[in-house]
């Protein structure tokens, strides 16, 4: 068994094994129009509220969120990882030129 669902820029594939009872699932997410509007951002100003109490810093597509997670304790699951550890991860993260292009405005955290 084969089944995908294309919803939006996400698109999803259930392979189903009948003999051994086993399902794989499959995701797939197209972030460039993510990442094109992340560019404008960075490039159009410096990131504060007219206030300056605030910055805008970095918007990150939820499956990137999801493949840290795993990485940090096997599960996909971001928001059981406690916050403090959120914190050092998304540090290390955005602070690398890696994942400089998820970042909204210049600078480190």
């Amino acid at each position: 068994m084969k089944e995908t669902q294309i919803d939006g820029l996400s698109k999803t594939t259930f392979i189903g094994d009948e003999m051994e009872k086993k399902i794989a699932i499959k995701e797939e997410l197209n972030i460039d129009s993510h990442l094109k509007h992340n560019k404008e951002l960075y490039n159009y100003n410096d990131g504060y509220s007219p206030s300056r109490e605030l910055k805008r810093v970095a918007s990150i597509p939820i499956l990137a969120l999801q493949i840290w997670a795993k990485e940090y304790n096997g599960q996909n699951n971001w928001w059981a990882i406690p916050k403090d550890e959120q914190t050092k991860i998304l540090k290390k993260k955005l602070n690398s030129g890696e994942y400089q292009y998820f970042k909204t405005a210049k600078g480190n955290l």
